[in-house]
Parts: structure tokens; sequence; C-alpha cells
């Protein structure tokens, strides 16, 4: 369950959601780097995760990825998912979703954005639905519509996308 301070307006502003854009390190893993003695880069995934993005992806929601590290592991992981937006070694998030607003038939309102640290508060701030992780830092965590319950890489991007889901009456749907 999601922790907001207005669950109306939050329920709201979900029914717009046409993509949810998504940080890597301490959203979609647990924000642990971990290297190899040989320095090959190893990051942890949630299956539970992974299978709300397939969910909002086979019911018309559109998943991006924006981080600011540059990794072979994240283009697989986006690629297993079938995540079509990937921005990797973009430090600028801000500048990556005026690209996507060019791109799209989108405006702000219709986009989610999970992060957890100071490089995502400018789109935390500029898109109509934000989420935050119970380990974010606490400024992003304040600026966020809501914060997960479960940590980050363990369910929290997967409680996102179920709230999503729910909020477009799609949820049931992937249940029958």
């Amino acid at each position: 369950m999601l922790f907001q301070s207005d669950q109306p307006t939050i329920e709201h502003a979900a029914r717009k959601i046409n993509l949810l854009l998504l940080d890597v390190d301490g959203v979609l893993t647990d924000g642990k780097l971990y290297f190899t003695s040989s320095g090959e880069e190893m990051k942890a995934f949630s299956t539970l995760d992974g299978h709300g993005v397939k969910m909002l992806i086979k019911s018309g929601i559109d998943v991006g990825i924006i981080t600011g590290r540059n990794s072979t592991i994240v283009s697989k992981r986006a690629a297993d998912l079938g995540i079509r937006l990937l921005y990797q070694g973009r430090e600028d998030k801000l500048n990556v979703l005026h690209e996507i607003l060019g791109e799209r038939q989108l405006n702000a309102e219709q986009i989610a954005y999970a992060g957890d640290d100071f490089p995502d508060l400018p789109v935390m701030k500029a898109v109509g639905l934000s989420f935050s992780v119970p380990t974010g830092h606490q400024v992003v965590c304040s600026a966020a519509h809501a914060i997960t319950s479960l940590p980050a890489g363990q369910g929290a991007v997967r409680e996102i996308c179920d709230f999503i889901l729910h909020a477009q009456d799609k949820f049931q749907l992937h249940l029958e």
C-alpha cells in the first residue's frame, strides 16, 4: 500500500497516466552498486517489479527508464521487460523529460515518475504524479506525491504499477 497525503488526488492523477518513468539505482534496484573483483558490475532486480512493468505495458501504459549511469545490465533488463524508452548516462533527467514530451503526444500530467535522490527532483516536480521509496532521501520523499511501502528493488515498482492499474480499472483484467 502506498503512503500519501491525499489519496483521492493521487488516484485522480493516476487515471491520467500514459507513461511511467523510472530511475534505476534506488528504485528498480536496492541502490547498492555491486562489483566483482574483475570490476564487472552486478545488479539485482525484482521479478515482482518486472511483472508489474509487463502488466502496465500490456495495458497500454508505456514504461521508460532514465538513469545517470550506463549499464549493459540495465539494457538487458529493459529489453527483457519490453521497455523501449531507455535513457542511460543522462544526469540531466529533466532534459530527458523535455525530449520525451517533444517526441510524444503527451503532456506532463500524463507522466508518472519514480525516483529516490536529488537528480530525480526536477522531473518529480514537473510530472503529474511522482513516487519515491521508503529509503529515498528525505527531501525527495517530501516532494513525492506518494511513497511506496515496499523497499526499492523489492516490489516498490510493482506497488506503483498496481496502483496505476487499479486507478484506471485495469488491474482486474490481469487476474482473469
